[in-house]
Parts: structure tokens; C-alpha cells; sequence
């Protein structure tokens, strides 16, 4: 059984929802931990990210999610031997129309990693809040909220935590809010830091204290099919998740 189950997400696009997943698995999948990404948005950017085409897939989380074939079917390990994968591609849209009529179609996802061994599950969650988000916030035990530093950062974010709130009540009542993250950060603007200071009077202790800087070698490595760690080790966005997952670890244990 999984120990700990991050699920990834904000109904906002463009905040950097995928990279902080897919780097955050990466830096976690070091020493004995064994991580697994699960990519649960249908633009599929986690998967394209760790190198996998997923165009020639033969079956997705979507085959999984709707019963068609079992989890370890589609895991795929990465050039990470701790790091495994379980991929998407567009296919996984049409999830949200056919788990309607599926029984128990909130803990679909919770039911697929219950046959995986891994130390950690991070989800990449859809810039939406349909059912393969609710699917994930049932599956897991901590929320993980990327926020971009730049107007408007914390709008909509009322309608999240609402529905974080929803499921608490009624499918999951162990889910936690594990943190918020700044992304995209600019020390060069004053707006960075307005926004740096609205968010952490918002959600106070819950903000992480290291920010995700806008890197130029961070923005490119998914076009290269691999995590910044392997991109480009000695960057500023490398440094800042290594850093990051150390806080995200700390506050784990």
C-alpha cells in the first residue's frame, strides 16, 4: 500500500501545476524512496515530460480508470529506476463522461494505486474540478496548491478549497492541504512580492517559504522529455525544487 498520496492542483491553468509535479516526483524518487507520477490531466504534459510518447501508448489511466485493464498493465518505469509512471494521453477526457455511470466513480483512482507498492503517489491534477480531480483529492491524504506569482494569483483558489472542504466531509475525511507553493517568481518585480505577501496572509503557515523561480532552463526541459534535474542540474529551477521537496519532506514526516 502507498504511504503518502500528494494530489497536484489548481483549476487554473499556466501555474506551473505539471512542472511542480513532475520535478517534486523526480527530487522525491532519491536514496530508497520509490515515487510514482500519476498523470491525470488529458493534455498529458507529465507524461510527454518524463520522455514517454504518448502517442503510441497501447493503454492509459483511462483504460485503468474505466476497467479495462489493471494498474500494473500501463506503469512504466523512467530513466529513474525509483521513479515509475503511470502515463495519459487525450483519451483520458472522455473519463469525465464515462465514470458517470460507473459505481463508486469518486474512489475509481483510490482503487487503481491500491494495487501499487510505491513510498509516494504524486497526481498531477487537470486545470479543472470534474470528477478525475475529485477522483484524486478521494485517492489522496495531502493537497499541494501551485500558485503563480502574478495578479489575480488567489482568485478561484475560494472555489478550490471549497470543494477540498466537500470531499473532506463527505469521501475523504483525511485529506490535508500539505501546502501552497509560490511559482513563477520574479525577485526583479515588486509584484512577485505583493503577491508572495497576499497569499501568505492568506493561507499563513501553509506557504512554503522556497519559491519557484521563472527559469529559462526550467520553461525548456519538457521539450527535452526530462525533468530539470536531468536537464540541467545546476540551474536555478533545479535548485529551487531540490529545496522545495526537502521542505515537502519535512513537512511529511
Amino acid at each position: 500500500m502507498t504511504q503518502t498520496i500528494i494530489a497536484v492542483t489548481n483549476q487554473k491553468g499556466g501555474v506551473g501545476k505539471t512542472t511542480t509535479a513532475v520535478n517534486l516526483a523526480a527530487q522525491l524518487a532519491t536514496g530508497k524512496r520509490t515515487v510514482l507520477l500519476v498523470d491525470l490531466d488529458p493534455q498529458a504534459n507529465a507524461t510527454s515530460s518524463l520522455g514517454v510518447d504518448k502517442a503510441n501508448l497501447h493503454a492509459t489511466l483511462y483504460d485503468v480508470l474505466v476497467g479495462r485493464v489493471g494498474t500494473s498493465d500501463i506503469v512504466q518505469q523512467t530513466s529513474n529506476k525509483q521513479l515509475f509512471l503511470l502515463p495519459a494521453n487525450a483519451n483520458l477526457a472522455g473519463a469525465e463522461v464515462e465514470l458517470v455511470n460507473l459505481p463508486e466513480r469518486e474512489y475509481r483512482l483510490r482503487q487503481a494505486l491500491a494495487a501499487i507498492d510505491v513510498d509516494v503517489v504524486v497526481i498531477d491534477c487537470p486545470p479543472a474540478l470534474g470528477l478525475l480531480t475529485i477522483n484524486a483529492l478521494t485517492a489522496a491524504k495531502q493537497v499541494l496548491i501551485p500558485v503563480q506569482a502574478e495578479y489575480f494569483a488567489l482568485e478561484g483558489l475560494g472555489q478550490l478549497l471549497n470543494t477540498i472542504q466537500l470531499v473532506r466531509g463527505g469521501l475523504n475525511p483525511q485529506l490535508e492541504i500539505l501546502g501552497v507553493v509560490l511559482t513563477m517568481f520574479s525577485k526583479r518585480t515588486v509584484l512577485s512580492e505583493q503577491v508572495q505577501a497576499e497569499v501568505k496572509s492568506y493561507f499563513s503557515d501553509k506557504l512554503f517559504s522556497t519559491v519557484i523561480p521563472r527559469n529559462v532552463r526550467l520553461a525548456e526541459a519538457p521539450s527535452f522529455g526530462k525533468t530539470i534535474f536531468e536537464h540541467d542540474k545546476w540551474s536555478k529551477g533545479a535548485r529551487a525544487y531540490k529545496h522545495f521537496a526537502e521542505e515537502v519532506t519535512k513537512r511529511l514526516s
